[in-house]
């Protein structure tokens, strides 16, 4: 067995990762993102943050064959690789905070960027600024920035997203094509930089299918003209991973 393979399968807390990708794939696929806001508040509590961003990154390639095809149809294509090729920029700056930060402080980074995303969409905040290529370079370097360094690629993003004035079916279909892509993106950039162990590789293995399967199980109750229902539970599901996350537990 490949030393990589064992170190995953001896991973602390192994079936409660496996579970958090589940619940994370559900979210991201009925939604259109939270996965991470899901996923990494948990995860972190039993793998370090730099571990868990690269497993969850190398699951993502699923969403490949799962949930971008039906986006991309959807989506604003260009406005939406823009957005990933100004993250591109931001990634090295965010990959070295999450290579030589403490992992308890890095934690804490994750609850707070996770819980302000939460208030401020249910605060129903909306931007002013209308979107042009500087904005979406701004947005785009903060999320290449902010998701390398605490593996939530998404809550820039959402807020920009969110707040627009675009229909739930444009906007979910957007936002799934820039974080999947973002994410697996990011792999290489870990790589070059020396930040993607070998059990991280095996780990993000173990977690494709389940978060493949959520994924599209989640896509499958998504409709338009209940876009609503599903983000509530989205803002429920991601209120409760706070909690779960929260360092003080361990």
């Amino acid at each position: 067995m490949p030393d990589g393979l064992l170190l995953a399968l001896e991973t602390p807390g192994l079936w409660a990762v496996v579970g958090a990708s589940i619940l994370a794939g559900l979210v991201y696929g009925f939604a259109g993102f939270g996965a991470m806001l899901v996923y990494m508040p948990i995860a972190t509590i039993f793998i370090e943050p730099a571990l868990a961003v690269a497993a969850a990154s190398l699951s993502a390639l699923i969403s490949l064959v799962t949930v971008v095809p039906r986006a991309w149809n959807e989506a604003d294509r260009a406005a939406s690789l823009q957005l990933v090729g100004f993250s591109l920029l931001g990634m090295p700056v965010g990959l070295w905070a999450l290579t030589t930060w403490d992992p308890v402080v890095l934690r804490w980074c994750v609850l707070a960027v996770v819980t302000f995303t939460l208030m401020a969409l249910l605060a129903g905040w909306r931007r002013k600024t209308r979107e042009t290529l500087p904005t979406r370079g701004a947005v785009g370097l903060a999320t290449g920035t902010v998701g390398a360094a605490t593996g939530l690629n998404g809550p820039v993003l959402v807020l920009f997203q969110l707040s627009s004035s675009d229909a739930a079916e444009r906007s979910r279909a957007n936002t799934i094509i820039f974080l999947t892509l973002n994410s697996i993106l990011l792999l290489p950039v870990m790589w070059l930089t020396g930040a993607l162990p070998p059990e991280a590789v095996w780990l993000g293995l173990i977690l494709l299918m389940p978060y493949g399967a959520a994924s599209l199980a989640g896509q499958a109750l998504f409709t338009p003209d209940r876009a609503g229902l599903y983000r509530t539970v989205a803002y429920v599901v991601i209120a409760a991973a706070i909690v779960m996350g929260l360092p003080v537990w361990s």
